[in-house]
């Protein structure tokens, strides 16, 4: 259960890195606050950002409608459970790809795979985020690859892998990436480990895997 100090902590550190034009939070603030749904990240930053919007930025991160509403229902909660876990528990992963141009690869991922992009940082970006659904990948801009490209493909060195659920869903997603003229590194096929799978190569070579059950 979310520690209200800590979640007043948050919002104070949102307010903090709004005012020095933090560039990765500007995306936090427009997908979670609707007035500013339409605002590129430059205008979110230029614009006026008190401490209650950034409350109520952290309220609906946690599912409620307002600061006030969090405060509520925390409350409330913490009425119904008495202990702590027992142990952490680990709610998500990014996986960070290494690439030589960050505007060329969110084009990439955003016009081809159907991602969209998170967030952007950097004048020029040299670090992004792009998600689909809940995959996130984060990418990182470097000088030159760091793998050598015919080392990769001859042991087929994976970057990532994304799974979805069901043997037609893969199949779909195969022929959506074909439509949008994807570079395939290998095509969709059944393994005889009971997967269907496909590998995608990005503008930089890293190959990415996309798989689902067989049956």
């Amino acid at each position: 259960m979310p520690n209200l100090e800590n979640l007043k902590k948050q919002a104070k550190l949102i307010l903090r890195w709004h005012r020095e034009r933090h560039y990765p939070v500007a995306a936090q603030i427009r997908e979670h606050l609707p007035r500013y749904l339409n605002m590129p990240d430059s205008e979110i930053l230029a614009a006026g950002f008190k401490l209650s919007d950034a409350q109520e930025m952290v309220a609906r991160q946690q599912g409620f409608d307002s600061w006030q509403a969090l405060k509520t229902g925390l409350s409330t909660t913490s009425l119904k459970v008495k202990s702590s876990p027992s142990k952490a528990t680990i709610v998500s992963a990014e996986s960070q790809l290494f690439v030589t141009d960050i505007k060329r690869s969110c084009e990439f991922f955003c016009e081809k795979l159907g991602f969209s992009l998170e967030f952007s940082y950097g004048r020029p970006p040299y670090y992004a985020q792009v998600g689909r659904d809940a995959a996130r990948l984060n990418l990182r801009c470097v000088e030159r690859p760091v793998i050598e490209s015919t080392v990769r493909d001859r042991e087929e060195l994976l970057s990532v892998s994304m799974t979805v659920a069901t043997a037609d869903a893969i199949k779909l997603l195969f022929l959506e990436f074909r439509s949008a003229g994807v570079a395939f590194h290998q095509t969709l096929k059944t393994q005889p480990w009971g997967a269907k799978n496909f590998v995608v190569k990005d503008p930089d070579g890293n190959l990415l895997l996309f798989a689902a059950p067989a049956n």
